[in-house]
């Protein structure tokens, strides 16, 4: 069992527990245990193996280690089971409905006998929901929104998510006997930002072994379906993945077939038969229709190894024979990739060695749980040769945000950790509220003594599109402003992003000199691929950033950059490639 999915129980103890009226703190206990396995590094499984002491993990005594070693151990947990003779457990799905916390699953369960999402519709669609009290008509119309949505939609994981949970799989995969080659396709090899589910391709002369491996595998919940080689299984967490094993000759045509999405790959079969040629999985063919035309009469199924091969064991000889250069995988959403390919035009891709900073980070003097030394030094062991200190301004009382005083206090622990770390440039600034009119969390006499200002909106994320709009439109106009954080405040699968003119925000932003940030978290990737190209075209300068609350998220810029990839940015694109001297004199400062 791996760390998301210990997570994902240990938050489901808590919500039972919310719901059966238990002790707060013992409620906070479980999930503050849940936030720590859900960020640590190392699965637990690992930590148990190794007879760690899991009581020195930070929110974990020794119940709740107790309770970790019995999901690793026994794939369960009794205080769940428990706890579901007593609260429906399907409530804990009714909570996944926006809206929808413990005290209102509570009330559905206990007023309206509602346990499910289906009851919960019933009774909304009923008009039973509206008349309880923390309801009314605009929740109950949300709800039914959202199951709708619910019923329409498969369910996606998010990107960073994703390579959590299938990362086990591919380490027990890799170790299988006569794997000689195994590759992640997709949506999560062209780095999508939620997937539906994975693809995996294998090379090897044992299938049928790689294939027991597979739906043999200790974290699958069912196998959907086994064949000898092909396998489709349901890890714990729900998402499905599909094995194919290939021979060498068709490895490349399959990676090309199974990575590019449906638009890329009918744009690239028209292609192979534009040029008499026939493009599948199985490789690049030429056959000949006289064959074709006497098969096809004779009502037979084609076959897929008819004619002669031209290409198939490497991607990058499929794409040649098609006349092409090797087509990065984050750009294979036909968003004019081909043509630019055959012009000779795709453009060099911006990669994680071109960064030489993180703009966005935070530290224990506001919600961070790291020093500032911490963070400089982490920093500088990943090879970067600046950082920006932006803890949070004021207004948002919650994070310990820093007034104009405390601001100048912290520059003083700044200095002094500057001398003690030379060789990476430390720059003063903060991540200050946009506040509802537009004016900024902080005086414009503590903004100015800062190496550069960054901005976001945390709170009024419900204002219409005009008034939003016209509150960041005010904020970029200030000429102390030189990034705009997270623009759109969304969070992928929680939150949607707020209500704003997108393309007159980026306008502003270029004639404001104002650069865009592309917020690296995996929940965030904020901006979306989309708004980044339009920021490229329009020239709009983007930095990419992790907003790291602690030293092992500075590791999540990777995701930054493969945002920016799928938006085509190249290094002259992002401003945190630049040396820190250019950076702050593009920057204004």
């Amino acid at each position: 069992m791996q760390n998301l999915e210990i997570a994902r129980r240990l938050h489901q103890v808590a919500d039972l527990l919310e719901i059966d009226g238990a002790n707060p703190f013992r409620v906070r206990a479980y999930r503050n245990a849940a936030r720590t396995v859900g960020a640590h590094a190392v699965e637990m499984r690992k930590l148990v193996a190794d007879g760690t002491d899991l009581t020195r993990l930070p929110g974990i005594g020794k119940e709740m280690a107790n309770h970790i070693r019995e999901l690793v151990e026994e794939g369960e947990l009794s205080i769940l089971g428990k706890l579901a003779e007593r609260v429906p457990l399907t409530l804990v799905e009714v909570m996944e409905l926006p809206g929808v916390g413990p005290k209102k699953a509570a009330r559905l369960w206990r007023e309206l006998e509602v346990t499910t999402v289906e009851q919960l519709a019933g009774a909304a669609e009923s008009g039973e929901v509206a008349e309880l009290d923390g309801f009314g008509e605009r929740s109950q119309e949300k709800l039914l929104t959202a199951v709708r949505r619910r019923r329409g939609g498969e369910r996606r994981i998010r990107l960073g998510d994703a390579d959590k949970l299938i990362e086990p799989l591919l380490e027990a995969l890799r170790a299988a006997p006569g794997v000689e080659r195994l590759t992640v396709a997709g949506s999560l090899r062209r780095r999508v930002e939620t997937v539906g589910d994975v693809d995996l391709l294998a090379v090897s002369d044992e299938p049928e072994t790689v294939m027991e491996r597979f739906t043999g595998f200790a974290g699958a919940d069912s196998t959907e379906m086994s064949g000898p080689t092909r396998g489709r299984i349901a890890l714990g967490s729900g998402l499905e993945v599909d094995l194919r094993v290939l021979p060498r000759e068709s490895y490349g045509a399959a990676l090309v077939y199974f990575t590019g999405s449906k638009e890329h790959n009918i744009k690239l079969r028209q292609r192979a038969m534009a040029r008499g040629l026939r493009l599948s999985e199985y490789g690049l063919f030429r056959e000949d229709e006289a064959d074709q035309k006497t098969a096809g009469e004779a009502g037979q199924e084609p076959d897929p190894l008819a004619g002669e091969r031209i290409a198939g064991a490497e991607e990058e000889e499929v794409y040649a024979a098609l006349e092409l250069p090797w087509i990065p995988p984050e750009l294979r959403e036909d968003r004019g990739e081909l043509g630019a390919a055959e012009r000779g035009e795709l453009p060099e891709l911006v990669t994680l060695d071109d960064l030489r900073g993180d703009l966005q980070m935070h530290t224990n003097w506001s919600d961070g749980r790291n020093t500032i030394a911490e963070m400089v030094a982490a920093c500088a062991e990943r090879g970067y040769d600046y950082l920006a200190l932006t803890d949070h301004s004021p207004s948002l009382a919650m994070t310990g945000g820093l007034d104009a005083r405390r601001l100048r206090l912290q520059a003083r622990e700044i200095a002094k950790v500057q001398e003690r770390h030379p060789g990476i440039r430390i720059l003063r600034s903060q991540e200050v509220d946009i506040l509802a009119d537009g004016s900024l969390d902080q005086d414009d006499e503590a903004l100015a003594e800062l190496d550069l200002v960054v901005v976001a909106i945390h709170s009024h994320l419900q204002l219409p599109a005009a008034r939003q709009t016209a509150r960041l439109l005010k904020a970029l106009e200030h000429p102390l402003v030189n990034v705009l954080a997270h623009p759109t405040a969304r969070l992928i699968g929680k939150r949607r992003a707020v209500a704003v003119e997108i393309d007159e925000l980026l306008h502003c932003a270029l004639d404001n000199d104002v650069a865009v940030e592309l917020n690296a978290n995996p929940n965030r990737l904020d901006l979306r691929d989309t708004h980044l190209m339009r920021a490229r075209e329009l020239g709009v300068p983007v930095v990419i950033s992790t907003d790291a609350h602690r030293v092992g998220q500075l590791d999540l810029m990777r995701y930054g950059v493969e945002q920016a990839r799928r938006a085509w940015l190249t290094a002259r694109d992002v401003l945190n490639t630049l040396p820190v001297e250019k950076l702050l004199a593009r920057l204004g400062r």
